[in-house]
């Protein structure tokens, strides 16, 4: 009886703890586009006026083809409250980017900024989120 009851304790904690292979969402951040030959040179800081390529990576398709996407930026130093909105917009995903999106955007001003992703799905559940700094 106890090597059963060991058996299952185990197995329990064996699945329970295991490590999980899933893709995830993610948002991959770059200083020139992305392409397979330069996806190991990501990077998250960046400077002013520099074109900063990001590419968010949906492993499961988003039945609406509508996400968006909202840049929120961390006023001083709090790690809570002291955020400004920055930049939203909404895309549309083609046929062929069901499973990504790629695109670029312009900062100006140096700070700390965090990107959400959302889906029209879900408007208030986020699929993935990344930070990054413009210095």
């Amino acid at each position: 009886m106890k090597k059963i009851l060991l058996l299952f304790f185990v197995s329990a904690v064996m699945f329970l703890t295991c490590a999980c292979d899933r893709v995830k969402p993610s948002v991959l951040f770059n200083n020139a586009p992305i392409t397979a030959e330069n996806v190991g040179n990501l990077t998250n800081v960046f400077s002013t006026g520099m074109r900063i390529y990001y590419l968010v990576i949906i492993p499961k398709p988003i039945r609406s083809r509508y996400a968006y996407i909202q840049i929120i930026k961390k006023e001083g130093d709090h790690d809570r409250l002291g955020y400004k909105m920055y930049y939203g917009k909404t895309i549309r995903l083609k046929d062929e980017q069901m499973y990504y999106y790629d695109d670029y955007i312009v900062i100006h001003e140096p700070g700390t900024y965090v990107m959400k992703i959302y889906s029209k799905d879900k408007p208030t559940k986020v699929l993935t989120m990344a930070q990054f700094w413009v210095k």
